[in-house]
């Protein structure tokens, strides 16, 4: 249980950091030579439907609910929840895909942080991909698809498998990994010019 309140207290935190970070356009700092890689376009027309919907249920649950100690709590919860959804956007916003000297650092917003050094980088194409059923994460025969909206754009192939620090593949060596961005084509040429750099400095 005290697991879970420290997780759910250190994401919120990172969250509204997110947010202002968003809002005041300061940008998380990178190392020199690195470039950001967005991915929200995949999900940017649901988040936008859902904020939309969730601002307007506010003021209808004001008028609708005749108890005000009720009224005042669905406001507070309305409006928190609807800041809490921008925040989330602003999580995937303030916290893109990274192709730098170090490597290649695969995101999805606070809730993911992938970081592959060149070395451990085998090839890397654009592969535009639907990913069947079974949710945003997937793994199997060694590869592990990280989705947006159930695609993914990029494949990334290992030199030799590797255990990733993600939860769904409970310690299970991964071989491949698929990914989505908003231009694949940038950041696979991106993340080639560094390749051959790090392939030359052998």
């Amino acid at each position: 249980m005290w697991r879970l309140l420290k997780f759910v207290a250190v994401y919120e935190l990172r969250l509204w950091a997110a947010l202002f970070r968003w809002i005041a356009r300061r940008p998380v700092p990178v190392a020199a030579g690195t470039t950001r890689h967005p991915y929200i376009g995949a999900v940017k027309m649901i988040l936008i439907c859902l904020i939309v919907v969730s601002a307007i249920e506010i003021p209808i649950l004001e008028l609708m609910i005749p108890w005000r100690p009720v009224a005042n709590a669905a406001l507070f919860l309305g409006v928190y929840g609807l800041i809490w959804m921008i925040g989330l956007a602003a999580t995937m916003v303030v916290h893109p895909h990274l192709v730098g000297p170090a490597g290649l650092r695969v995101r999805n917003g606070i809730s993911l942080d992938l970081p592959l050094d060149w070395a451990s980088i085998d090839t890397i194409e654009v592969r535009r991909r639907s990913m069947p059923p079974g949710g945003q994460t997937q793994l199997e025969d060694g590869v592990l698809s990280l989705g947006m909206a159930s695609q993914t754009s990029i494949d990334v192939r290992l030199t030799a498998p590797l255990v990733l620090p993600v939860r769904k593949t409970k310690g299970e060596p991964v071989s491949t990994v698929r990914f989505h961005a908003d231009d694949p084509e940038a950041l696979v040429a991106a993340a080639r010019e560094y390749q051959e750099s790090a392939v030359k400095n052998r």
